[in-house]
């Protein structure tokens, strides 16, 4: 057997794995080696691809040995509640690989077949064009997702010292790479154009608000320069400073597509920026010829699609809706002073008494939980009323957090077993039945007014209906409101108990009332 039959084999093997791996994590029981199956595919396919050329591997191993450190630091020292920013991080990182592999084929393609050359396979000409768009608009709109997610971008109070070294630190390199580059090139028509849109990505990563007058105007300019370029690169694939443009001009429409994005969407950014990943991973494959990453990178941007549409559809958004539009009050939205007139504030000690007389106790999990780092603390109050017989389960809705699956992680990692975890669609018809929903850090996903009021900016997005219980029991810091911006009424609600506190504090004192009384 050749090595070439024998690489086809290994990568159709990968391809397997690959497979096998998007299907088991469709369930949290076997996410996990379904994780273990991705990885070793990736190996086999990492094998196979290095053992197929001649390299220099001076920079594979250089390349390798940096990339499993990073990969090694996030893995250990990253904690849980921060995932959603890494996911968005690590979505970037592959959008600007696939960005660097195909630049880089297209300059080592046309270098060797000389610099008038105007043909070319136009496969590789227009997945080279779909790479630099697609693998920009990743890199560039997950460096802002990880910005906003970690609260360093669109903020007006004072930032810690790593988050400025990272906003200014970055916003600098962009400008100061674009300027560099535009002089390599004497700032030629092609070269000022990167060279401004460098600059405008600079300028718009230092801003202290995520919309601007205009933006949608930019994010028009900029897709139809973007396909323009695209269009020009397929012509002259010889010009390769055409692509730089067209990776400059991207990334502006990256930026402005996610900058504007409210914390309550982000959910589907961090879905649909894993779709673009796996697209710009594919194209690449198509660059390069690599068949393994033609296929993981198409399972990637397919399954990041499917999830994208059922997040918005949890959201009831379109997403159009959610890259153009807003979420936020309007002028008929009540005033929160007038909503909470009537909020009843209830000690540990009185919520413990309302749980030892009930039968079945529902816990909704939200972004406090997650803030606060409080699911071991819910874990061990549950298991605590589980021991009096007390029917405990957890109440999960699927945009609940900032990505998705966000609270099933947090719960699996407190070893919450997973037939425990119910998803909205599941309790819903039954929480009339509730004795007690305990509600941790959630707001949005249980306002009521999503289903009361036609004229409210969440109107129509499914909720879990925890108001139709006998007692609720919300835990929170403040009456603040959620990423939506407007009051919610179950807080003032009759059924309605207010605890005002911490998540984690709150459990643990909650707990401690349970063990006393």
């Amino acid at each position: 057997m050749d090595m070439q039959n024998l690489t086809n084999i290994v990568y159709l093997i990968a391809a397997v794995l690959f497979i096998l791996d998007l299907k088991m994590l469709a369930h949290p029981r076997t996410a996990v080696r379904g994780n273990q199956l991705g990885a070793l595919g990736m190996v086999l396919a990492i094998i196979a691809t290095l053992a197929s050329g001649t390299w220099d591997w001076t920079y594979i191993i250089l390349g390798i040995g940096i990339g499993s450190l990073i990969g090694a630091i996030a893995a250990l020292r990253v904690k849980m509640t921060s995932m959603p920013e890494l996911v968005g991080l690590f979505n970037g990182f592959g959008g600007g690989a696939s960005v660097l592999v195909a630049g880089s084929a297209l300059i080592a393609t046309f270098n060797a077949v000389g610099a008038g050359a105007a043909s070319g396979d136009m496969q590789m000409k227009v997945a080279t064009v779909l790479s630099g768009i697609i693998g920009s608009v990743t890199f560039f709109g997950s460096y802002v997702a990880f910005g906003k997610l970690a609260e360093f971008l669109c903020v007006k109070w004072k930032l810690y010292t790593w988050q400025k070294i990272i906003k200014y630190g970055f916003s600098l390199l962009v400008a100061a790479g674009g300027v560099w580059y535009g002089f390599v090139l004497g700032f030629s028509p092609l070269a000022i154009v990167f060279v401004v849109s460098m600059i405008v990505i600079a300028g718009m990563l230092l801003m202290k608000k995520d919309r601007f007058p205009g933006m949608n105007a930019l994010k028009g300019l900029s897709a139809v320069a973007s396909i323009g370029l695209g269009i020009m690169l397929v012509l002259h694939p010889s010009n390769t400073v055409l692509f730089w443009v067209l990776v400059g001009v991207a990334g502006v429409l990256g930026v402005v597509l996610t900058l504007s994005i409210g914390g309550a969407d982000m959910p589907v950014v961090i879905a649909l920026l894993n779709s673009y990943s796996g697209l710009a991973a594919a194209a690449t494959g198509f660059v390069i010829n690599n068949t393994v990453l033609i296929i993981a990178g198409s399972l990637v941007g397919a399954s990041g699609l499917i999830l994208t549409k059922i997040m918005c559809k949890a959201m009831n958004r379109s997403l159009a809706n959610v890259l153009f539009g807003t979420m936020g009050p309007t002028a008929e939205t009540p005033d929160a002073d007038e909503v909470y007139k009537t909020v009843k504030a209830a000690s540990a000690d009185e919520i413990a008494m309302t749980l030892e007389v009930a039968q079945r106790v529902s816990i909704v999990p939200g972004y406090g939980m997650a803030v606060s780092q409080a699911q071991h603390a819910v874990r061990d109050v549950a298991n605590f009323l589980e021991e009096k017989g007390i029917e405990v389960e957890y109440a999960i809705h699927p945009v609940a957090g900032r990505m998705p699956g966000h609270m099933n992680v947090l719960l699996a990692e407190a070893d919450v077993p997973y037939e425990k975890l119910k998803e909205m669609d599941e309790v819903n018809p039954t929480m009339e039945q509730v004795d007690v929903a305990i509600v941790l850090g959630a707001n949005d996903v249980v306002n009521p007014v999503a289903r009361t009021d036609p004229g409210s900016p969440i109107a129509g997005m499914p909720i879990i209906d925890v108001d139709k219980a006998r007692t609720v029991v919300v835990i929170k810091r403040s009456l603040s409101p959620g990423f939506a911006g407007i009051p919610n009424p179950l807080f003032a609600a009759d059924n309605t108990l207010m605890f005002f506190s911490d998540g984690k504090k709150a459990m643990l004192d909650l707990l401690t009332a349970l063990k006393e009384s």
